[in-house]
């Protein structure tokens, strides 16, 4: 849709289909459409030029934001699946320009007053499971079929491929990156690719760090990062003093020591490497 046409869009009231049920309390913004026989609950908040497509399912308490496209049969804000939740008022909180697709479900969350966030600019494709009191951050790609269990965090830029699994409790660091049909039951670091059942660490995830523009130098800098990490048999605490003696002062690295270091005290721990031999890569040119 272009600039001129969300402009026209927003200024308008919201488009009700006749078919949809809407409760009286929900409050819809300028431009939001509602399409044939969705169901928008009761203190739900959406934002201006969000489209919710037919037969979607919006429960009460779900605040949504900007511009998202919800399509057919998408269900958001229902029960946690969590025999610790006894009925307490909880969210869905969702920001701006997210693609939601046919039949995903987005869970609120277990405990009084907490929310399942989702961030900004995310695609959640066909029948994405994501569980309660997940957070996921911003551009974040989850493809059709994956399972984010309860109190994951997926952080910016990820890449979750189909029908994969993230345990609970499991964190995804930046622009990670884990492989189709992968069951991740450990922490997975920034800028790592993760595959297999059980999830191991077999390389750096090249493409999103091509596509995010990460120069040729910097990934010299995180090849270098992955193999003390994961292949010196230098074990964590050595590896994390080796990166920080080496590249202590290089930021992406010092985001990938932060994660490691929160790791420590995490319910998973760190995810292992994949043992595989892997060709040497071609080393890249500098800029």
């Amino acid at each position: 849709m272009t600039a001129r046409r969300r402009a026209a869009t927003a200024d308008r009231g919201p488009e009700i289909h006749p078919t949809a049920v809407v409760g009286a309390d929900a409050r819809l913004e300028p431009g939001v459409v509602v399409g044939p026989y969705a169901v928008v609950g009761d203190n739900v908040a959406v934002g201006a030029g969000t489209r919710i497509g037919p037969h979607v399912v919006i429960e009460d308490g779900v605040r949504i934001g900007r511009s998202n496209l919800i399509s057919t049969g998408a269900i958001i804000g229902c029960l946690p699946q969590d025999r610790h939740f006894l009925g307490e008022r909880s969210h869905v909180v969702i920001g701006d320009r997210n693609l939601i697709r046919e039949y995903a479900s987005i869970s609120r969350a277990t405990g009084a007053g907490e929310a399942t966030t989702i961030g900004n600019d995310n695609f959640v494709m066909s029948y994405v499971r994501i569980d309660h009191n997940v957070r996921v951050g911003d551009r974040v790609v989850l493809v059709g079929g994956s399972m984010v269990a309860g109190h994951v965090e997926v952080g910016d830029d990820a890449y979750v491929g189909g029908m994969s699994g993230l345990h609970q409790f499991v964190r995804v660091g930046r622009l990670a990156m884990i492989g189709a049909y992968t069951m991740a039951r450990q922490d997975c670091p920034p800028f790592m690719l993760v595959a297999g059942q059980p999830g191991r660490a077999r390389a750096l995830n090249l493409v999103g760090l091509r596509r995010k523009g990460i120069p040729p130098g910097d990934r010299s800098v995180l090849r270098r990062a992955f193999r003390l990490l994961y292949q010196s048999h230098l074990g964590m605490t050595r590896a994390v003093v080796a990166l920080t003696e080496e590249f202590g002062d290089h930021p992406l690295i010092r985001e990938l020591i932060d994660f490691l270091q929160a790791s420590r005290g995490s319910r998973r721990g760190l995810v292992r490497w994949s043992g595989l031999t892997e060709p040497e890569p071609t080393p890249e040119p500098e800029p």
